[in-house]
């Protein structure tokens, strides 16, 4: 079974310290984006790509990024919102009617890979909820708004959550329809779920599956992909 992804795009570049949005920030002379959208053209897992970007980017995306690229899976380009949230929202309510399952990716993380997704796919047909997340290595704190710690966590039931997050159709619209009745903003589309007290499911992702904000991470960025290559 094939799953439509949707891909919010709409990072504004401020913690890279530039004026160019991130997305639009070349990784060995690709757009960032590119990276992203061609793992997901490549997956079998995924049979068409809804990508949220900023209103005003609509017709640069397809000029500079689709075309050029050949990203046949984006079949839609809508205008994403305020926040990641209002734009993963806008890409749900563009949902082809006959549509099962929802992958839903950072732009911003290009390093993720068709066996990933496919994993993804497949837990969200099994269970109906999964995102993806590696455990943690290191011991973890809990602090007060002093910087006192708390406690420490148990370090073996800690993940760190990445994306992609896939989720049966029904489920994900039913958590957003929630969290827009209740002005509530998650920081991942998981934890809306969640409200809902539907059990979510980690899967392992990867530790060079990172999500690019900063200009370091950039950096780092070009060393995966001269390693992949």
């Amino acid at each position: 079974m094939q799953a439509t992804a949707i891909i919010p795009a709409g990072g504004s570049g401020r913690r890279m310290g530039g004026t160019e949005a991130k997305q639009y920030l070349l990784l060995q002379g690709i757009p960032l984006l590119v990276h992203t959208l061609q793992m997901f053209q490549e997956a079998a897992a995924i049979g068409e790509i809804i990508l949220a970007v900023p209103a005003a980017d609509v017709d640069r995306i397809r000029r500079e990024i689709l075309e050029p690229f050949r990203l046949t899976k984006v079949r839609r380009v809508v205008a994403g919102g305020r926040q990641r949230q209002d734009s993963v929202h806008n890409g749900i309510a563009s949902l082809a009617d006959d549509c099962e399952l929802v992958v839903i990716h950072d732009a911003a993380r290009p390093f993720v890979t068709p066996d990933l997704i496919a994993r993804a796919v497949e837990g969200a047909a099994r269970f109906g909820a999964v995102a993806a997340g590696i455990p943690a290595r290191d011991t973890i704190k809990c602090c007060d708004d002093a910087g006192r710690v708390v406690r420490t966590l148990p370090r073996e039931r800690i993940w760190i959550v990445q994306t992609p997050q896939a989720f049966r159709r029904e489920t994900i619209v039913a958590a957003h329809r929630q969290a827009c009745r209740d002005n509530f903003t998650g920081t991942d589309d998981a934890a809306l779920v969640e409200r809902l007290g539907v059990a979510v499911r980690m899967i392992v992702g990867a530790f060079e599956n990172i999500k690019i904000t900063t200009p370091e991470d950039l950096v780092w960025a070009e060393h995966i992909l001269s390693a992949r290559r």
